[in-house]
């Protein structure tokens, strides 16, 4: 994976700690923050994934807020949010946390990302029921490495699957996984970024398995790649240098 998640406000780390209710050193602001994030960004799920299948987290330290299990998306509220720590351990929140906490804790304690979204999205589960990695055919995968790999097969929920994930991610040096016969995760700083980069990767997905209808998908080189991450690191809008 490439980013660390590392930094300032809600979901890209900070100080140690769970949901506030219990005493373990959270910082309550910071952590209210990540359960706000939850709510606001997970209806957005609802564009990528059918019925109430996605998930999504934001991490605050070592507290994890995820999206609650099999309810609808805008139905929640922050206080509703459950927190878990980065063992899984239940700390807060009125309902009970998604089955993939597994796969979200066991990916921020080997890599430390801000916020994690998993997804059934169509395009990508696609992918994932063909067990095809996404390679590098249009340059906009560099927002989460130099391809998207593809992780071997284990059922939902599992310890099984969270070191499967991770060690997909941690070989291919990416912020994106195909679970076998599954769907879609996505890793990113903040929650805004991984959203957008989950969108990025199943258009990116969209492309591949129609150019592979007519034909065979050119894919970029390496070194085409390593073009595109160096101006990756200046586009967009930038601080003032002082």
């Amino acid at each position: 994976m490439t980013r660390d998640g590392s930094g300032g406000g809600p979901g890209s780390g900070g100080g140690p700690g769970s949901a506030g209710e219990p005493d373990s050193g959270a910082n309550p602001d910071r952590l209210r923050e990540a359960r706000e994030a939850v709510v606001e960004y997970a209806p957005a799920l609802a564009d990528l994934t059918p019925g109430r299948t996605g998930n999504l987290s934001v991490r605050d330290g070592d507290a994890v807020a995820v999206t609650p299990t099999g309810v609808p998306y805008d139905s929640f509220d922050a206080a509703d949010v459950p927190v878990v720590s980065l063992e899984g351990e239940r700390l807060a929140g009125r309902m009970a946390p998604s089955s993939e906490v597994p796969m979200h804790t066991g990916i921020y304690q080997h890599d430390r990302p801000g916020a994690i979204v998993h997804t059934h999205s169509p395009w990508a589960t696609t992918m994932a029921t063909l067990h095809q990695r996404l390679p590098p055919i249009h340059y906009m995968i560099a927002a989460v490495g130099r391809e998207v790999p593809l992780t071997d097969y284990a059922p939902y929920g599992t310890e099984e699957l969270a070191a499967n994930v991770v060690a997909a991610m941690a070989e291919a040096g990416s912020d994106a996984a195909i679970l076998a016969n599954h769907g879609l995760v996505v890793t990113g700083p903040d929650i805004e970024t991984a959203v957008e980069n989950t969108h990025h990767v199943e258009d990116i997905c969209r492309l591949y398995l129609r150019a592979s209808a007519v034909g065979e998908p050119h894919v970029l080189t390496d070194e085409q790649m390593a073009t595109v991450e160096e101006r990756f690191e200046s586009y967009g809008q930038q601080p003032d240098a002082e």
